[in-house]
């Protein structure tokens, strides 16, 4: 079985390499192409074996699985000229939110779906969003689920949550990172410790409290609770958050799905308005 990507960019290169690494693929079942083709072939220079090609029409018709790793607004133009070499057995992968199963299904006879990985998979960690087209069957789902296992947790949702989903597991990452620098950055300040040291102190933190709330079978309000003493010093500190964060999150979401809606707009004229009966609200 060979898979393809079309697009070697940042996510694109992170699922290559990861898949590599964590041994669900081989290099030579790799077959990639990018509209920069250097950047194809740093790839078959770190990896001999993977197939670095100079077009789209090669990348499908060598491939079970096609990835399809470009921006939102590049989808139409790529997605034309899949249809010249579509066939039926062929399962295209979008990993891009704003693109909807519906617009590739009206566009292409082959099997859909979306799976919109996280920047943790890169350590074969965090959670992988699965949705599938109307095309795809038990077993197309399995063999998607089984690869993308190796890097991840794949967790099958409904597409009009795609946007909720993706702000905790693709940008979630980048949030907390935003949160772990503040931090750092004010004990530094406030305190004079080592920078290096805090921020190793706190990665090291966040490696064990995800283990907490995975391994060790402890959510969230119960984390909490078995650190916070009543009237201790976490207890006031968790106080302090409560109170300054109010509203914080809900403006958060608010962003993230108004940016998603204006990109989904742009994405449905390329592809012709196509309606959609999605509750945007709910993405």
């Amino acid at each position: 079985m060979n898979v393809g990507f079309i697009g070697t960019g940042s996510m694109g290169t992170i699922l290559i390499e990861s898949l590599i690494q964590s041994g669900a693929l081989e290099p030579d079942q790799v077959v990639a192409t990018n509209r920069t083709f250097n950047k194809v072939q740093r790839l078959a220079s770190q990896y001999p074996g993977l197939h670095a090609v100079t077009s789209i029409e090669e990348t499908v018709k060598a491939s079970s699985i096609v990835f399809l790793c470009v921006k939102p607004l590049e989808y139409k133009k790529v997605v034309e000229e899949i249809s010249a070499h579509d066939r039926a057995d062929l399962i295209l992968v979008s990993i891009t939110s704003p693109v909807l199963i519906h617009h590739l299904e009206h566009q292409l006879t082959c099997k859909i779906a979306k799976i919109i990985p996280s920047i943790t998979n890169y350590v074969w960690s965090g959670a992988s969003i699965c949705i599938y087209g109307s095309r795809i069957q038990t077993e197309d789902r399995l063999l998607l689920e089984q690869l993308m296992m190796s890097i991840s947790r794949p967790i099958q949702i409904e597409e009009q949550y795609t946007r909720i989903t993706s702000d905790i597991s693709s940008c979630g990452p980048a949030f907390i990172a935003f949160f772990v620098q503040k931090w750092v950055d004010e004990a530094v300040l406030e305190t004079g410790i080592n920078r290096d040291e805090a921020a190793r102190l706190a990665s090291e933190m966040l490696i064990g409290t995800g283990k907490l709330l995975t391994e060790g079978g402890l959510s969230l309000e119960q984390l909490q609770q078995r650190v916070a003493v009543p009237g201790g010093i976490t207890a006031e500190a968790l106080r302090l958050l409560n109170e300054k964060l109010d509203g914080v999150f809900q403006q958060l979401i608010h962003v993230t799905h108004a940016k998603y809606e204006e990109d989904l707009d742009k994405v449905s004229t390329l592809f012709g308005n196509i309606e959609v009966n999605l509750n945007r609200r709910q993405y």
